[in-house]
């Protein structure tokens, strides 16, 4: 499982952890932030689609922050997605 390390940005929380395996979100935690609320979000993303988190959490809003703690993990999502993509086309067969 490759894990990520997404330091955040306008919100309470300070960084989230996060692994993906197969496609699928593991092991979420954020750092800081309102407990309840954080822990929450960690259960409900556990084992699900990466790729459908980002999309369904991309634009959640915190107190017109612009941003929130799920906003943030979307973003966390896509960079690791985008990552994973560019490291999988290195690895590629050239012709």
């Amino acid at each position: 499982m490759k894990k990520y390390l997404y330091h955040t940005h306008g919100v309470c929380s300070k960084q989230i952890t996060f692994g993906i395996e197969d496609g699928k979100l593991r092991d979420v935690t954020f750092y800081g932030g309102c407990p309840g609320n954080t822990l929450a979000i960690g259960k409900l993303v556990e084992g699900a689609d990466a790729a459908d988190i980002a999309a369904r959490l991309k634009g959640n809003d915190c107190a017109g922050k612009g941003t929130s703690c799920a906003d943030q993990l979307a973003r966390a999502i896509e960079n690791a997605l985008q990552m994973e993509r560019a490291a999988e086309a290195d690895q590629a067969p050239r012709r």
